[in-house]
């Protein structure tokens, strides 16, 4: 049997092993990775596991995402990579004179509402990839969301942080503390009206939502709430099939979602780190992370700049990820002293979960859906368990920029599965949740296993750093002393925070071996994650 290209060597403080097996779930909570699990034992593909997995997360850990959310997802079908953008748009209403006398969107509320995809994605992937009936991958999640669940450390520790920002917000108390406080690890949660939900959904597949009931209910709360959404624009949503973008790196491709999403900035950064020579350093020195960050603040001042819906972006993808360019980005970095880095002049040529499901069919699929911050914008509607999610906060109220808020217009998407490939074969399912630190933690960790040869579990709980939307460099505690005083010396503003985090994201992967036998999967131990199959 040919084997993969890294040691198992588990230099880190880790609660996990990564798993073998030809059939495999990855995900952030266990009950959800158990659900994909079962849909594979009754004989369906990667794409039904998947679908019931996403579904499931929105029960047990809707501090994350829900039914309300948005999703994307890349799907290796046995012969090709293919992409889904199922992200919402804004509503017909919603102008830029909604927002006048603010300087940036809001983060809650109605304001924050963009049109829902998430359940989008599970009738478009399960329409073309599945083999289970519709319906049946529902069960798992709406047994949970009926007959209860306990809550977990981790989702309870986030519900609560979530208090304090969302408990005046439309029906958000009501739902979601309906004692008053958050559930306590362990405790039994049932959600009743989210299980009738989920069982509309799956008997109309997906037209309770998008035309139903459903719809309407979404649409009087809003005119109730003064929100833009209505059951047109609900309507009016589909979700779109695309090309992922990709960058070859040392012979390793990784493939994101094309904008409106952030992925193509794990690309560049990339990019511009091939340009350097690592081999000669320990993999958690201070001289491999000072030119990880360096390329990393680089590629963000571009996408910052430059990165929105594609129909209104003013360069291309393509563009971004010249090589050329990467290139002379790469000039800009001093290997000894921190910089401060403002977009590139473009050559002119022509809160989320996330999960991983691979079958011994060869089909792979790396998903990620989220309501953004935590439970998203605090709106739920009454006596459905709809938490919508606050993407809208992703666009600007800048003049002229290409992410300016308009009708029909998707916003600048944090959410990015990954995917791995190499010489035109399937590698691996990528991804790790957590806002601004996804691309960040795409570059970092894929590096880790190209540069090093650390396996994926070493490369995941390895200490990461996160350059923060603040400019300080945040560093997680785990991370040598020595690197962060070198860092910090280098003139990066340091921060070194308290665990457990949430700042640094999650990860799971699903590495395939060469020969096309069984998989590797690895799962963060920074959450509640798991990887399970057989």
């Amino acid at each position: 049997m040919d084997t993969p290209p890294f040691s198992f060597d588990f230099p880190y403080d880790s609660r996990r092993l990564p798993i073998f097996a030809r059939n495999v779930v990855a995900t952030s909570q266990h009950l959800a990775a158990t659900a994909g699990l079962r849909m594979l034992a009754k004989g369906g593909t990667a794409a039904d596991a998947a679908i019931a997995t996403a579904i499931a997360l929105t029960v047990v850990e809707p501090t994350m995402n829900g039914i309300g959310g948005d999703a994307f997802c890349i799907l290796w079908d046995g012969s090709r990579l293919v992409g889904l953008n199922a992200s919402g748009r804004a509503p017909a209403l919603m102008t830029r004179d909604r927002y006048a006398g603010l300087d940036k969107m809001p983060g809650e509320g109605w304001g924050a509402v963009s049109v829902p995809g998430c359940v989008s994605l599970w009738v478009e992937l399960h329409r073309k990839y599945g083999t289970l009936p519709f319906a049946d991958l529902f069960e798992p999640a709406i047994r949970y969301a009926r007959d209860g669940f306990r809550v977990s450390w981790m989702v309870a520790q986030q519900w609560q942080r979530a208090i304090a920002r969302l408990k005046d917000q439309p029906g958000w108390a009501a739902a979601f503390i309906p004692k008053g406080r958050a559930p306590l690890p362990g405790e039994l949660w049932r959600f009743p009206a989210q299980a009738e939900t989920l069982r509309q959904i799956a008997e109309s597949g997906g037209e309770a939502f998008y035309r139903g009931a459903l719809a309407q209910k979404m649409e009087r709360c809003a005119v109730d709430g003064g929100g833009a959404l209505r059951a047109a624009d609900l309507a009016a949503h589909q979700a779109d099939w695309v090309d992922p973008i990709g960058l070859a790196y040392h012979g390793t491709s990784l493939h994101e979602i094309p904008p409106n999403g952030q992925g193509i900035a794990a690309c560049m950064a990339l990019g511009i780190l091939e340009n350097f020579e690592l081999s000669g350093f320990a993999p958690d020195g201070p001289e491999v992370a000072h030119l990880r960050i360096e390329a990393m603040k680089l590629a963000f001042a571009d996408v910052h700049r430059h990165v929105a819906d594609p129909r209104h972006m003013e360069v291309t993808s393509a563009q971004l990820l010249d090589k050329a360019y990467l290139k002379s980005r790469a000039r800009l970095i001093n290997p000894r002293k921190a910089g401060r880095f403002e977009p590139g002049t473009i050559p002119r040529l022509s809160g989320t979960v996330y999960l991983g499901a691979a079958d011994e069919g060869g089909m792979m699929v790396s998903l990620i859906q989220s309501n953004y911050a935590g439970f998203g914008s605090g709106v739920v509607v009454p006596e459905t368990g709809i938490a919508l999610q606050n993407r809208a906060a992703g666009f600007s109220l800048q003049p002229g920029h290409p992410n300016e808020v308009a009708p029909g217009k998707r916003p600048f998407h944090t959410i990015i599965p990954g995917f791995v490939t190499k010489d035109g074969r399937p590698l691996a399912t990528f991804g790790l949740m957590g806002g601004g630190m996804q691309p960040q933690g795409h570059m970092q960790v894929l590096s880790r296993i190209v540069d090093f040869g650390q396996n994926p579990q070493a490369a995941i709980d390895a200490p990461r750093w996160r350059v923060h939307e603040s400019g300080d460099l945040w560093l997680e505690p785990h991370m040598p002393a020595a690197t962060a005083g070198a860092l910090q010396a280098m003139g990066h503003t340091v921060v070194m925070t308290q665990a457990p985090s949430f700042e640094f994201g999650s990860s799971q992967i699903i590495w395939r071996y060469p020969d096309g036998g069984p998989y590797l999967g690895a799962s963060e131990s920074r959450r509640d994650g798991a990887a399970v199959g057989f």
